[in-house]
């Protein structure tokens, strides 16, 4: 079996990410992976280290901007396994526009969201799932937003592989990790984990006492059950594939790439793309 080599990390002791790094490594490994055929993309913050501790190709890019360059990889080379990991600052804040729009496009990548509610590299202020009322040491009296609804935002913009897990429940992301990986498309997989520095209502004991496994029962394929899943945000909170429908990838629709080649492998000429260079200079 081939073995992804995990690294020294700089997050705190008791951190999240760190089991979701294990389960990643995990899942890579159960699926097959090589480290060679496989992309981690991030942007900034604790969750978007993630690509440097594991023994696979990485991009980490400009902040909120992890999206395009994984997006972008999958285009050149279809071949690559791509898989984006970052926080829910990154993701749903600066990254937001990205997030909405590539559930339009359907590119066959993987989206791991670190949602520990708060932005953690940057000394603990409000992201865009922080709850309202939740004071940090910039929203001094709390936070006045409106959290956003990530699950909810993803079914009703068109995604068709939308799941929610917890880093504190091992086997479950695993499997849903996996689930997600082999989904043909653009796949969302939100991830509870407690920030242990600066978020001191979500933690680990706060997600114990309310997540719960969707059971062998629950119809991922029913929209409007899912889009009732991703509403329960209060004492209860489900994980597990809320909502999956099969979709035309990016790659399916595209005349170029639905015949099956990658860009790097299509042959230019040099003199075609100088003149399109000489256009705009």
């Amino acid at each position: 079996m081939t073995t992804f080599n995990t690294y020294e990390t700089a997050w705190c002791p008791g951190c999240g990410n760190f089991a979701i790094l294990n389960a990643l490594k995990t899942t890579l490994e159960e699926l097959g992976k090589k480290p060679n055929k496989v992309l981690m993309a991030a942007g900034i913050g604790q969750a978007a280290k993630t690509p440097q501790y594991i023994s696979a190709n990485s991009f980490c890019g400009l902040h909120g901007r992890s999206i395009p360059a994984a997006v972008a990889a999958k285009m050149a080379n279809k071949d690559l396994t791509v898989i984006v990991n970052t926080g829910d600052g990154d993701s749903y804040g600066e990254g937001g526009n990205h997030f909405i729009h590539n559930i339009r496009r359907n590119v066959d990548i993987t989206h791991f969201v670190h949602d520990n509610q708060i932005y953690g590299l940057t000394k603990g202020q409000a992201s865009p799932t922080t709850a309202i009322g939740h004071v940090t040491p910039v929203q001094t009296d709390g936070s006045h937003n409106e959290p956003i609804n990530p699950l909810l935002l993803a079914i009703a913009s068109g995604a068709g592989f939308v799941a929610r897990a917890f880093s504190g429940d091992r086997e479950h992301l695993v499997s849903v990790m996996k689930e997600a990986i082999m989904y043909p498309g653009y796949a969302l997989v939100d991830i509870f984990q407690p920030c242990v520095s600066f978020n001191k209502i979500n933690t680990n004991a706060y997600y114990r006492e309310r997540v719960y496994r969707l059971d062998e029962n629950y119809d991922s394929s029913d929209k409007m059950k899912a889009i009732q899943k991703a509403m329960e945000i209060g004492d209860s909170l489900p994980i597990g594939v809320i909502y999956k429908e099969i979709k035309p990838t990016f790659h399916e629709k595209n005349e170029v790439l639905a015949r099956g080649e990658s860009l790097i492998d299509i042959e230019t000429n040099p003199e075609v793309v100088n003149k399109l260079i000489e256009e705009f200079v």
